[in-house]
């Protein structure tokens, strides 16, 4: 599975179904560059989990919603419920983690 691009809005109508993992981010954001391949990797290994990317950049009604205010941030959705946010960099080890709990 790939990480799929989406724009503020599409965002509730891809994160109401199952589980979902929203990378936010921003294209200047040297962490989030860094954590995109980590993602990547993740989306290749988890099969039971959407997995998307949003830039933070155009979508201020999602960052006022969710209270975004470092990057990244990461969301978690279970049927379009938000589970957990996780603001920074965490191993891919440590994101498979977190899924398996929502």
């Amino acid at each position: 599975m790939s990480v799929i691009q989406i724009e503020e809005k599409d965002f509730f109508e891809k994160t109401k179904k199952g589980k979902v993992l929203v990378d936010c981010y921003a294209d200047w954001c040297g962490p989030c560059r860094m954590l995109s391949p980590i993602i990547d990797e993740l989306s290749d290994e988890v099969n039971d989990c959407l997995f998307y990317k949003l830039n933070v950049d155009n979508a201020e009604k999602i960052t006022d919603k969710y209270k975004i205010m470092s990057i990244p941030t990461v969301l978690f959705f279970n049927d379009g419920e938000l589970k957990m946010t996780i603001v920074g960099l965490r191993s891919k080890d440590d994101f498979k983690e977190l899924l398996e709990k929502i």
